[in-house]
């Protein structure tokens, strides 16, 4: 028996798709609703000066403690360019033995952000896994465009590896970390490392919600393009002040070939622009062959690991990024070591 003629379902396109309304957490919604109320100008509406002190002042009122280091020291690094990169070493052991190292690319969007305003998450990063952690203060746009940023990170990367008695710790292999333009940082530089190694390998990477592919095109670029913090203005305001040449593997480095990657873990939260953009990087990395492991932060914005007093969850996000990430580096660290053997 047959009716009447059906035409089939229409599927939508791209543009007609329905902008996607995940759930958020309650303190994350508590934290976007404050923001939204905040008698204070947006980051994009100052001078990049304004907006790096309203990032320093502000950072004890959303984030937690940075709490107890036997060891918190800073020295300098020779940069490429003649200037010396700041950096920071966090240790929880007043000594240690020769092991894994971890170094830190902070984020900010290439314009913010400093050793001072990752100083907790840093902290809590050397405490929880028991390495210690040099955080790498490159040189910042607009005063500093694209590629300063990312020659300071290969730069500072290299010194670190090269140079133990300088930063006190030797390590056996390296483990590069960042979150957001940190993240991307983080990404290049391990690119940069895999094609002309350091003086010692590196083990793992670890960027936190990265920029892989900030010339894409992503349903969440439009989805969270307004009120969830990250929003497209600021996007905006921080790739005009950056500059680069998005069509270039180190402004853009999904667009390399990611063969010979070391293990990778890649974070990104639920409701961040560039959510898309990493879980993108993540299924070109397996296509690569490359052991990755991903976690979403569900409910959860861009930034969360600097506001782990305002949003309390967190610091649950945190541990459990920290747990995959110390089993990954174990992992790694015993095959260098029987390589290391057996030659």
């Amino acid at each position: 028996m047959t009716g009447p003629s059906v035409p089939p379902a229409r599927r939508p396109a791209k543009a007609d798709r329905v902008p996607e309304r995940p759930p958020v957490r309650p303190d994350v919604r508590a934290m976007l609703d404050y923001i939204a109320t905040a008698p204070i100008p947006r980051l994009h509406e100052m001078t990049p000066a304004d907006a790096r002190e309203l990032m320093k002042t502000g950072r004890d009122l959303i984030d937690l403690p940075v709490g107890e280091l036997a060891v918190k020291r800073d020295f300098a690094i020779p940069g490429p360019h003649g200037a010396d990169i700041p950096a920071r070493l966090y240790d929880a052991r007043a000594t240690r033995a020769p092991g894994p190292l971890m170094i830190f690319f902070h984020g900010g969007g290439f314009v913010l952000g400093s050793l001072d305003s990752h100083d907790p998450l840093c902290a809590e990063i050397a405490r929880a896994l028991d390495m210690p952690v040099i955080a790498v203060d490159y040189r910042l746009a607009p005063e500093h465009p694209w590629p300063a940023a990312p020659d300071d990170a290969e730069a500072a990367a290299r010194w670190i590896a090269a140079n133990p008695p300088e930063t006190g710790r030797i390590a056996t292999g390296l483990v590069l970390a960042g979150d957001s333009a940190g993240g991307t940082l983080t990404i290049v530089t391990t690119l940069a490392l895999r094609d002309a190694p350091a003086a010692v390998p590196v083990l793992a990477q670890w960027p936190i919600y990265p920029a892989a592919d900030p010339g894409g095109r992503y349903y969440s670029y439009r989805d969270f393009s307004d009120g969830y913090y990250l929003d497209s203005a600021l996007l905006t305001w921080f790739h005009e002040s950056y500059g680069a040449d998005l069509a270039h593997w180190r402004a853009s480095p999904i667009k390399a070939d990611h063969a010979g990657t070391p293990p990778t873990l890649v974070v990104t939260a639920g409701l961040d622009p560039l959510r898309d953009s990493g879980r993108a990087y993540a299924a070109a990395l397996v296509q690569a062959g490359v052991p990755t492991v991903y976690r979403e932060a569900r409910g959860n914005i861009h930034g969360f690991m600097n506001m782990r007093r305002a949003i309390p969850s967190s610091q649950d996000d945190l541990a459990g990024c920290l747990a995959a990430l110390a089993a990954i580096v174990a992992e790694a660290e015993a095959g260098r070591a029987m390589l290391e053997k057996a030659a």
